[in-house]
């Protein structure tokens, strides 16, 4: 099999995630996290390009909501692109993060508090019910607050 560089790689992605949000298959959708913001960065052109192709929008994401949707690891200290077509979707991504802040700072992000973050973040993402519930189930990786 061939390698793919990285850039190239993400490119795609990219290009994939901005064709199901043109669809409608999704509201939001992430970028794969990538550990510097200068490799999110040079990303960021052929992004907008795509966005301007596609008629969405793009929102830099330095500090991505870590929830038990996805382990840890995978998202903590990482830099993102989120991508929608609607204003909401990312008002309502925006208002998801404030409230986990404000339930983890009221010492109250845990139970279901905790796990309906987790489930408002995989509706966001326009995930069925099944696939929130067992990512969650499969995610041994959690924060800890």
């Amino acid at each position: 099999m061939r390698n793919i560089d990285p850039y190239s790689y993400q490119c795609g992605v990219i290009d994939c995630l901005n064709e199901m949000l043109h669809a409608g298959v999704k509201a939001l959708a992430l970028s794969r996290p990538m550990d510097s913001a200068v490799e999110r960065d040079a990303l960021v052109p052929y992004a907008q390009e795509l966005c301007e192709r596609y008629g969405n929008q793009l929102y830099i994401e330095d500090e991505p909501l870590l929830t038990d949707l996805f382990p840890l690891s995978l998202n903590q200290g990482k830099y993102n692109i989120l991508f929608y077509r609607a204003n909401h979707v990312l008002e309502e991504y925006l208002r998801l993060k404030q409230r986990k802040a404000a339930l983890a700072a009221e010492g109250a992000y845990f139970g279901g508090n905790r796990s309906q973050v987790a489930w408002d973040f995989g509706r966001l993402l326009s995930y069925p019910a099944e696939a929130i519930q067992r990512l969650i189930a499969a995610n041994t990786d959690r924060e800890r607050l």
